[in-house]
């Protein structure tokens, strides 16, 4: 595939992403206007709960979804007040749920935690909306330790899994990726894949791609099963369509 062909598969993946700490409404709104680019439109824009409803306004009557995310950066264990951040999302007009695994049970050997907010963040999303689970692969590092979380996220309910926040210091990597790819395979169920964080060009975002060709078949990743979490790499993508040379502007996670 050329660039721009890579590209334009990426551009329909891309979860755009507006998380930082300094967000404000003229931000929200410019991001919106970039999701409905006439190269796409993107999959989804994902913003803080705070901005749900005014994404959901400016996004209104387009097919692009609106992602938000709980239990986030941290990854808390008090699944109660995530559940209730979980049902104020929805009411605001959420499409899609990016959930922060407690990735600390997770090392310390308490699964147990770990499955049962998947398992109500889940129940209070139904079967209307994706709920996808955020690992934090950087923070678990160990190879059997993103495995069991793929598992655990999977077999608790997630429509995806991602990698990361982007708000640690490693984030997606390719090692990572492959090994959740390879717990979706063995799990038989059908569960997307989210890399996010750290891809800022096209070569980036062809590796994700090339490595869920491999493993799931060349037409797995669709926007159904595979989404992109940046903004960084938007300007990339929106220049190789159309055959400009880019330069990487600094993130917006």
């Amino acid at each position: 595939m050329s660039d721009a062909q890579i590209a334009q598969r990426a551009l329909r993946s891309l979860d755009l992403t507006d998380l930082t700490d300094n967000c404000t409404d003229q931000a929200i709104d410019a991001l919106c206007a970039k999701a409905l680019n006439p190269h796409g439109p993107v999959a989804a824009v994902c913003v803080w709960p705070q901005y749900v409803a005014r994404a959901r306004d400016a996004l209104r009557g387009s097919s692009v979804q609106i992602a938000t995310v709980v239990n986030f950066p941290a990854g808390g264990e008090d699944i109660g007040r995530v559940v209730d951040d979980t049902r104020e999302a929805l009411a605001d007009g959420a499409n899609e749920i990016d959930l922060v695994l407690p990735c600390a049970a997770v090392r310390r050997g308490d699964l147990r935690t770990a499955s049962e907010m998947v398992e109500a963040v889940r129940e209070v999303v139904g079967e209307g909306h994706l709920l996808k689970v955020i690992l934090e692969t950087g923070e678990l590092a160990d190879p059997k330790l993103i495995a069991t979380a793929s598992r655990i996220a999977i077999e608790a309910g997630a429509d995806f899994i991602k990698t990361s926040t982007g708000k640690t210091p490693v984030s997606a990597t390719p090692e990572a990726a492959e090994i959740m790819l390879n717990a979706i395979k063995l799990s038989g169920r059908p569960v997307g894949l989210k890399p996010s964080g750290g891809i800022r060009t096209v070569a980036d975002a062809k590796i994700y791609l090339d490595l869920a060709d491999r493993i799931m078949g060349a037409d797995w990743a669709t926007p159904k099963t595979f989404r992109i979490g940046a903004s960084s790499v938007y300007n990339a993508l929106i220049a190789a369509i159309e055959g400009r040379a880019s330069t990487t502007a600094a993130g917006t996670y």
